[in-house]
């Protein structure tokens, strides 16, 4: 058995998870509603307050090793439903650079990054922005949401515009997030 899969999720107060009959399941909470499709070689039991994971050993379509992984996997997902509809996440990216600038009106970010055009991207429905510009501090970008996947996914995308680089550290990179640097070519001649 999978040993994150055997540990039960519990559920807060103020949360509901409803299991259909085709192995859907829709957890709505404060922050919102998710839902997410299982393997049928997984099954789920609602006890009170908890839920917990079991493999379906009568299914003969998916191997041992693939049910372990789907039975470790889906209380991942679950869990981290339970989680984001119930308090959320909250991820911060910083903009390290000189001119480096980051503005939003509603889900609409719009970046300087160093580049001869701005860079415009709307943001999912799901997430909301904040930007907050202070002199002398680097220009920071909050990101919340109650779906982790989507959250991260786009996290992923605005780093892409500019991804940090070795020698002087400038970029899009997470707060608090260190990056290795090199030294330049100085410290190879002789």
């Amino acid at each position: 058995m999978s040993r994150i899969g055997k540990l039960p999720i519990t559920i807060p107060a103020g949360v509901t998870i409803n299991v259909s009959d085709e192995n859907v399941v829709t957890v709505k909470g404060k922050n919102g509603e998710l839902t997410q499709r299982v393997h049928p070689s997984i099954k789920i039991n609602m006890s009170e307050g908890e839920v917990t994971f079991e493999m379906d050993t009568t299914n003969d379509t998916v191997d041992a090793k693939q049910m372990h992984a789907f039975h470790g996997l889906y209380r991942s997902l679950i869990n981290n439903m339970v989680v984001g509809v119930n308090e959320g996440y909250e991820k911060k990216l910083e903009l390290v650079g000189v001119g480096y600038r980051v503005s939003n009106q509603g889900n609409l970010l719009e970046f300087a990054l160093g580049y001869t055009h701005p860079i415009l991207i709307m943001l999912p429905q799901e997430i909301s922005v904040e930007t907050k510009s202070e002199r002398n501090q680097n220009p920071l970008i909050i990101l919340k949401s109650c779906d982790k996947q989507l959250l991260g996914q786009v996290c992923a995308k605005i780093r892409t515009f500019r991804k940090p680089e070795p020698y002087k550290g400038k970029g899009v990179l997470f707060v608090g997030e260190q990056i290795r640097r090199k030294s330049g070519k100085s410290a190879g001649a002789k």
